[in-house]
């Protein structure tokens, strides 16, 4: 039977390299050894759709710019790719749709995964701006903390959905809702389309590039860039956030494993101009 998500196409070699992460049996914490290895290397971003050059979101594709050329992407990419390694490396994966924020206006243009593993089921979610570093076990109220960031599920709309939360400065805060509709490719590519170039899409007209990565003592954190600047999260410590400049707007995007041409550097300041003198209007 052909495998409509094409897995035998990854190069789990390379992307392993590139992760640096490592063949273990499926188990829990060589879960959250991987996503954290993922979240660590490949940002999330919409530079690609600002750009008007976002190459699709077909495995191989995805391997290419992500593993090839060290860049990132958004929920499609991320959860295409990784899902592909979970399963190679012998993980039962499935795949869900999600919306981002109020469910009767939103559509699903989220993607996450499903784990089923030790007897349970896990939700895994590498694509979204400050994710999860590990699994969070798919049961209502069920939490997880992984590198002192804290996450929970709930069951909603009636036990036919999850929600996803994230503690913020000790508030929950909402992240989106999942649905238990099977998914294949195609819904996929029409999400993406959507989310990428409908008029009402935020990610056209906004500037997302997010990053995990760590301190010097080995702490945890997660950098951000925006139009209204640059955003340093640590678990349980206040926001560090200071301005940037169209000179300075390589370095972070350097900083953050961005890995853009000079080109496409240039036109995106170009791009970020425009949005920022729209916003001040």
């Amino acid at each position: 039977m052909t495998d409509p998500w094409t897995v035998d196409r990854l190069d789990l070699e390379a992307y392993l390299a590139r992760t640096g992460g490592a063949v273990e049996e499926p188990g829990l914490a060589a879960l959250e050894r991987l996503q954290t290895a993922h979240a660590e290397t490949f940002p999330f971003d919409n530079l690609d759709v600002l750009l008007g050059t976002h190459p699709g979101v077909a495995l191989e594709t995805v391997q290419e710019k992500f593993v090839g050329r060290g860049r990132g992407g958004y929920c499609f990419e991320h959860a295409t790719l990784f899902g592909a390694v979970l399963e190679r490396l012998g993980y039962a994966v499935t795949r869900h749709l999600a919306r981002v924020g109020e469910v009767a206006t939103t559509p699903r243009t989220h993607f996450v995964l499903v784990v089923d593993l030790d007897g349970g089921q896990f939700m895994v979610d590498p694509g979204i701006g400050r994710p999860p570093l590990g699994p969070i076990p798919l049961v209502d109220g069920g939490e997880a903390v992984h590198s002192g960031w804290r996450h929970r599920v709930r069951r909603v709309s009636e036990g036919r959905s999850w929600a996803l939360d994230r503690l913020v400065h000790g508030e929950w805060e909402y992240m989106h809702t999942m649905d238990d509709l099977p998914v294949q490719p195609v819904d996929v590519e029409m999400g993406h389309h959507w989310t990428s170039t409908h008029p009402r899409t935020h990610f056209r007209s906004t500037l997302m590039c997010t990053r995990f990565g760590r301190d010097a003592d080995g702490a945890s954190k997660v950098t951000t860039l925006s139009l209204d600047g640059v955003s340093v999260r640590r678990p349980d410590r206040p926001t560090e956030h200071r301005d940037y400049s169209r000179d300075e707007l390589p370095d972070v995007l350097t900083e953050l494993g961005a890995h853009l041409t000079a080109d496409e550097t240039m036109r995106l300041a170009d791009i970020v101009d425009t949005l920022r003198a729209a916003r001040a209007t």
